[in-house]
């Protein structure tokens, strides 16, 4: 039994065939891969904005129930049903809460690959230097 040569290269793949293929499976799981991380960081974002507007509408809800903002935040974080929410990426990190007086708060959470609006927002936050922090104020 003497298989043919013409056989044999029909019906299987040179190395050559075979390396293309693995590299062109091997860009597509790379590009993937980035989609997916970049999926992720703008999943996270949303997450830590929905946070802080919670953290708001709490504190505003506190302001209309004791006609005025407390002058310590977490007096007012008390009012928070679920207590203070943390970091969707790193549960040890807090969202930064400032409360000047009882007129006056600013609630920021920093985010991740987007420039954040502490730049132009009525309080401003920079914990680090960047402007890649989210923050919002008092509504009052």
């Amino acid at each position: 039994m003497n298989i043919s040569v013409s056989y044999k290269r029909r019906f299987g793949f040179t190395l050559l065939e075979m390396l293309v293929v693995i590299t062109i499976i091997a860009i597509l799981i790379g590009l993937a891969s980035v989609s997916y991380s970049t999926a992720e960081k703008k999943s996270r974002n949303a997450k830590r904005r929905g946070d802080i507007k919670a953290v708001q509408n709490a504190f505003e809800q506190y302001y209309s129930l004791n006609n005025g903002y407390a002058a310590n935040c977490s007096t007012m974080a008390s009012s928070l049903a679920t207590g203070l929410p943390t970091d969707p990426k790193s549960p040890t990190y807090n969202y930064s809460f400032t409360c000047s007086s009882t007129s006056a708060y600013c609630i920021c959470g920093q985010l991740e690959g987007e420039t954040g609006n502490s730049d132009t927002a009525n309080c401003t936050y920079s914990g680090n230097g960047t402007q890649s922090y989210y923050c919002l104020s008092n509504l009052q």
